[in-house]
């Protein structure tokens, strides 16, 4: 056997976990399948037999250029126009993963993480939702064991501190996403109070689409006359799909030329729709294929 063909087989064994780091440290599926790919560029390079753990390289290599990323992204970031949101991912219903796992993928976890620096988030994806010990972490990072240690405990405190206090079951999360947007698509706007909390926040991601407000909504009122002046401007072949995205029910809204939206839906203790996240810059939605069936 070839040390070419070693080299990779022990990509690919590892190549669906670094997809997982990384998106999670991106948000966005494109920049996670860019560092996977600068990954493997520079994994080719190695000579073969110099590496005594690929998983361990792997995982330090991608940790590190999604970090860089991270760093210039925010620079990028303050040209963005209006709310960001991530790139929506597909999941499978019903994956069998782990709670943090699964949790760490969703909108409102991945908006939080976006808060944390470079270093705190990917310390945090590593030992809190991958579960590497610290000795892999700090060698992933390039830190210290105590200063990752250090690291950790302030994301933690920072998660803990921010993220949601509800999570609704996935079978009432899907009923009221179809609900939601049934009400939304036929303009009735006193069904739409009804599945709404009043202290509702809508987040539009369309970076600078005209019909899309360019700052979070906040209130019945607020997202109320958002969609009320919206419903003037759909296509009359704009349709809802349910759909699974970010490990947990959500909805495409899409014409005959293809997947226009993506919606997700957050919940209070109530059953009522908290946080209305959409996806519609188009570059986000590229990713999800084409609409269900």
């Amino acid at each position: 056997m070839s040390g070419q063909t070693v080299s990779t087989d022990d990509f690919q064994r590892h190549r669906g976990l670094l997809f997982q780091l990384t998106y999670r440290m991106t948000g966005s599926t494109a920049d996670a399948e860019d560092v996977v790919q600068e990954t493997w560029l520079r994994w080719h390079r190695v000579e073969p037999g110099t590496v005594r753990d690929p998983r361990a390289f792997l995982v330090r290599t991608a940790t590190r250029l999604a970090i860089d990323h991270l760093r210039r992204e925010r620079v990028r970031r303050e040209a963005y126009i209006g709310p960001w949101l991530p790139e929506p991912l597909p999941s499978a219903p019903g994956a069998d993963e782990p709670v943090a796992r699964t949790e760490s993928v969703s909108m409102a976890m991945l908006v939080l993480l976006e808060s944390l620096s470079p270093l705190e988030r990917a310390v945090f994806v590593l030992h809190d939702v991958f579960e590497f010990g610290y000795p892999e972490v700090a060698e992933a990072v390039g830190r210290a064991e105590p200063a990752v240690r250090q690291l950790a405990a302030r994301a933690r405190a920072h998660v803990r501190e921010r993220r949601p206090r509800y999570n609704a079951d996935p079978a009432l999360r899907r009923a009221v996403t179809d609900r939601f947007l049934k009400v939304c698509l036929g303009g009735d706007l006193s069904g739409l109070m009804d599945v709404l909390a009043p202290d509702v926040a809508l987040w539009a991601d369309a970076n600078g689409s005209n019909e899309m407000p360019r700052e979070v909504l906040h209130g019945w009122d607020a997202v109320l006359a958002f969609f009320r002046d919206s419903i003037k401007l759909f296509p009359p072949d704009i349709a809802a799909h349910p759909a699974d995205l970010n490990g947990g029910p959500a909805g495409l809204l899409a014409t005959a030329d293809g997947i226009a939206a993506a919606v997700l839906l957050d919940l209070d203790e109530q059953g009522r729709v908290a946080v209305v996240r959409l996806v519609r810059n188009p570059e986000k939605l590229t990713r999800l294929g084409s609409v269900p069936g």
